[in-house]
């Protein structure tokens, strides 16, 4: 058998997990290059789409947990964009929220000074390997194909939300 030959090779394709599946994750950016001081932007995580003027985190998601473990979830955290009065990066920021309060263990009606605290980050490579509990979802890529992404993050407010592991939060 020759390497260069893929005939014989097995196949790898993954089912979508299922709409709603909870699973814990970590998340790790992909740096994009683009940095911005003024905005708080350091690092080289966020990527700029040059010809939309749109900027966001490319982030990769690794299931920890549960019979998905292992996989991988690819969704964008959208930070600004000059359309809509940047409704994407508000929804970005709101999501980056629901992410810091589900890694720190706070609700996010909680308003104490530990969990405001905990919604302050000295940048955004503090959320580079962050882990927390996510709602797994399906939409349609621009192909027309269905692919898993997260867009939410489950804090302990969620009676699904799975209690702190030391060998999954770490």
């Amino acid at each position: 058998m020759q390497f260069n030959d893929f005939n014989n090779a097995e196949t790898s394709n993954f089912d979508l997990i299922r709409k709603g599946t909870l699973a814990k994750v970590e998340m790790k950016i992909k740096p994009g290059g683009y940095n911005d001081e003024e905005r708080g932007w350091t690092g080289a995580y966020v990527t700029k789409n040059e010809v939309s003027d749109a900027c966001y985190l490319n982030c990769e998601f690794t299931v920890l947990n549960g019979e998905h473990q292992g996989r991988k979830v690819w969704s964008l955290i959208g930070l600004y964009s000059p359309k809509n009065d940047n409704r994407w990066g508000d929804i970005g920021r709101g999501f980056i929220r629901s992410i810091l309060n589900s890694a720190k263990g706070y609700s996010d009606s909680d308003k104490s000074d530990k969990a405001t605290g905990a919604r302050i980050i000295k940048g955004l490579g503090d959320l580079d390997y962050i882990r927390f509990m996510a709602k797994i979802d399906v939409e349609i890529d621009q192909d027309g194909n269905d692919k898993n992404v997260i867009k939410t993050a489950i804090d302990p407010s969620h009676r699904s939300y799975l209690a702190s592991d030391q060998d999954v939060w770490g």
